[in-house]
């Protein structure tokens, strides 16, 4: 694996777990006991706490392609075609 597909695999698997990451560990206005503040959506999360899920996509990210650079170094799965003949 290239330096570029390298990256560009490590980005592809930060915005997958960012994403997955968002919803975790909202609340809304309401269900901190309060009312939304005028001008803003009644969904609109209190403290979305962005930099703590920023921090922790970008460690499980890089576990994950740890994890893919061995499987796919090791060569225990094989992305290339093989052929014989």
């Amino acid at each position: 694996m290239g330096p570029v597909s390298g990256i560009v695999v490590y980005v592809i698997l930060w915005w997958l777990v960012f994403f997955t990451l968002l919803p975790v560990g909202v609340r809304t206005s309401r269900e901190a006991g309060g009312d939304a503040e005028p001008g803003h959506a009644d969904s609109a999360p209190v403290n979305p706490y962005i930099w703590r899920k920023v921090l922790a996509a970008s460690l499980i990210a890089a576990a994950l392609w740890g994890i893919y650079f061995w499987i796919q170094g090791s060569g225990l799965i094989s992305l290339r075609p093989n052929f014989h003949g």
